[in-house]
């Protein structure tokens, strides 16, 4: 096992700076991915303290094997590495739901160990039993641990299309939900405020486990809609405190450190992503957020008349614009079609015609999907603006293109109390003197099951296609 100089005596100087060094890395990285300029150099700030808190801990703590601790991070790497490069770009959510679920699973098997052999982690009072902090911590670290991985489980087999994405819906869910919460809290103290705590009184720590998994699975199968991106925020902040718990177990600075900096940034940007959509953190972990069984795409919809056009059509009036606003959605990135999106910019911007991209707080499936997207395709970064940036230009705008988005332009978000989306705020494309949406058909609703006026005005032309197949044969239309 590995432990801090702390469990047996002062701590190493050298080996407080180098975890401080390592925080500061950890704390620049967090700045640098901030903004899509500076994500890379953030990432490689990351890395960098990361090494250094793990050469750290490898070189300066007791390790019982450090062969096989070579070999698991060896694999690891390996493992990693091959995903990375494997991975699609539309698979990057589930992704990364996945990947919380290891983080959370890793801090349940740790409180595990040391609930079954405390002496290794320097946990044991005199008197022979786990220390009643070392218990809070323990059950903590396992308790959030538990239901991110149960939470980020669910969060992958919705992101992947492996379980429906709708809300489902469960009686009394949040009577359940309350009790099992409070019912985990209710037994961490029992536990801590026990007599004895070994294995042998073991039920008691492995119930919470158990109700912990069973909350975490609550939690999500009502979430669904356009509230995934929240989902993920928020499972991202668990992972953080979980690690943080298991820090303080472990003795560890550097997991305190790194789990309490994920943790809070998580929680940052879950209330970013909430204010986005004009709603209250606790409305979507309750399952607020698309939870009406009534509404959405279960119902029929009257057919309304739309206009379509084609390739040809679209290419001849975007060459006819003076400023044009793109903005991307989750259909363009399950057709790959960020590639193709710039060189029609790029063409466009030969001539003379201003181009710039609309993004969304919440469009695809998890913070930032967009940005990602473009920056992969190598979109200025400056041509890219955020919501409240752009929404008054819509006004002055010739042309407002959208590219696999809905849920994110529908104006029933303003218009109409009743709907799932209702409050969010929505880019105002209705000002717009021209309007192409591009989708697969007129039979999709967006992930929310919402039906969207915007396909039905008169400024709008339906472009009915595969996104990147419609883009391509609209720059050949202007070549």
């Amino acid at each position: 096992m590995v432990q801090d100089a702390a469990a047996h005596g002062p701590v190493n100087p050298w080996v407080a700076l180098a975890y401080l060094v390592a925080g500061v890395f950890f704390i620049l990285a967090l700045r640098g991915l901030s903004s899509p300029s500076t994500s890379r150099t953030g990432n490689r700030f990351g890395m960098a303290g990361m090494l250094i808190a793990v050469a750290t801990t490898l070189v300066t703590h007791e390790v019982a094997n450090i062969v096989e601790i070579g070999i698991a991070i060896f694999l690891g790497g390996i493992i990693g590495f091959s995903i990375a490069r494997r991975i699609a770009m539309t698979a990057m959510p589930e992704l990364v739901a996945a990947f919380h679920s290891l983080v959370g699973l890793a801090a349940v098997l740790v409180a595990a160990a040391a609930f079954l052999n405390p002496g290794a982690f320097g946990i044991l009072e005199e008197s022979g039993n786990i220390s009643s902090v070392s218990r809070i911590e323990m059950m903590l670290g396992a308790a959030i641990g538990a239901i991110t991985f149960s939470g980020s489980v669910i969060a992958f087999a919705k992101l992947s299309g492996r379980m429906s994405g709708s809300p489902i819906l469960l009686p009394a869910r949040h009577i359940i939900n309350l009790g099992t919460l409070a019912a985990i809290l209710a037994g961490t103290a029992l536990y801590a405020m026990q007599p004895t705590a070994g294995a042998g009184e073991g039920w008691l720590f492995w119930a919470i486990v158990a109700a912990a998994f069973v909350i975490g699975f609550l939690l999500i199968i009502p979430i669904g809609g356009a509230d995934m991106p929240v989902v993920v925020s928020m499972l991202n902040s668990y992972s953080g405190w979980a690690a943080a718990a298991m820090g303080f177990t472990l003795g560890n600075t550097a997991m305190i450190i790194t789990g309490a900096l994920v943790g809070s940034s998580g929680a940052i940007l879950s209330y970013i992503m909430c204010r986005a959509m004009n709603r209250s953190f606790i409305s979507v972990i309750a399952g607020g957020f698309g939870a009406d069984a009534s509404a959405g795409g279960g119902e029929a919809r009257e057919q309304r008349p739309y206009k379509t056009g084609s390739a040809a059509d679209a290419a001849f009036m975007l060459e006819q614009a003076e400023k044009v606003i793109i903005i991307p959605g989750y259909g363009m990135a399950v057709a790959q079609a960020q590639h193709a999106l710039r060189e029609m910019a790029d063409m466009l911007e030969e001539k003379g015609i201003e181009v710039k991209f609309a993004i969304h707080p919440v469009a695809g499936r998890m913070p930032g999907h967009m940005n990602v997207l473009l920056a992969e395709a190598n979109v200025s970064y400056d041509k890219v603006f955020e919501l409240e940036d752009i929404n008054s230009e819509f006004a002055q705008a010739d042309v407002a293109f959208i590219i696999g988005a809905n849920d994110v332009v529908n104006p029933a978000a303003k218009t109409d109390k009743s709907s799932p989306i209702y409050g969010m705020p929505v880019f105002d494309v209705d000002k717009a003197k021209q309007v192409f949406f591009i989708k697969r058909s007129m039979g999709g609703v967006g992930y929310a099951g919402v039906d969207n006026d915007v396909f039905y005005m008169d400024q709008t032309m339906m472009l009915l296609s595969d996104a990147k197949k419609m883009v391509e044969e609209i720059v050949k239309a202007m070549d």
